[in-house]
């Protein structure tokens, strides 16, 4: 009986924002995912919006052409008072998507809360909890200047988990039953 070869798939996931926009990238090989690389795009010295949604699409574009996505998995906006905040939001993440779909890719939206779920088995982790598992689940050291970063790599995780997930076609009763059942996942 031959082995099947284990397919790859580059995720890219994105952290929305009109002053920093996060991203990650990671490889997923089989049941195993690793960091590709991760970052900011700075906009908060750009005080026109359109130049900021301008760079957004630049950015994002240039990681696509370079990485060569499978998918892209961005943050949903949450819900907030300020309308405007809400607005702007959007349309970076309106943005980072015409990016994606510019060149086919897939797109995929997830909750905060979905997200943080995912990564940390706890729908209201801080970013840093965040940051903080991630660092355990992909094995790299160094902290990012801005949580941003790790935000956006914890969309590009979420989106894995969750694909595999469905995949299975497996439910979870919690935290610490998802990891028992993915321990070939962790180095």
């Amino acid at each position: 009986m031959q082995l099947e070869k284990a397919k790859e798939r580059i995720i890219l996931g994105i952290d929305p924002g009109t002053a920093v926009l996060g991203y990650g990238i990671i490889k997923e090989l089989g049941s195993k995912i690793s960091l590709e690389t991760l970052g900011v795009i700075k906009m908060n010295h750009l005080d026109d919006h359109g130049l900021k949604l301008q760079r957004i699409f630049k950015k994002t574009t240039a990681l696509i052409e370079q990485y060569k996505p499978d998918c892209v998995a961005l943050e949903a906006p949450f819900y907030g008072k300020n309308i405007q905040v809400m607005l702007k939001l959007g349309r970076a993440q309106g943005v980072a998507m015409a990016a994606a779909l510019n060149f086919d890719i897939p797109i995929f939206e997830y909750s905060p809360r979905k997200i943080k779920q995912s990564v940390t088995g706890h729908g209201s982790a801080s970013k840093e909890q965040v940051a903080a598992m991630l660092q355990t689940l992909l094995g790299f050291k160094e902290t990012p200047e801005f949580l941003d970063a790790t935000d956006g790599l914890a969309v590009a995780v979420c989106h894995s988990f969750q694909q595999k997930t469905i995949a299975k076609g497996k439910s979870y009763s919690g935290w610490e039953a998802f990891v028992k059942d993915n321990e070939k996942r962790i180095r």
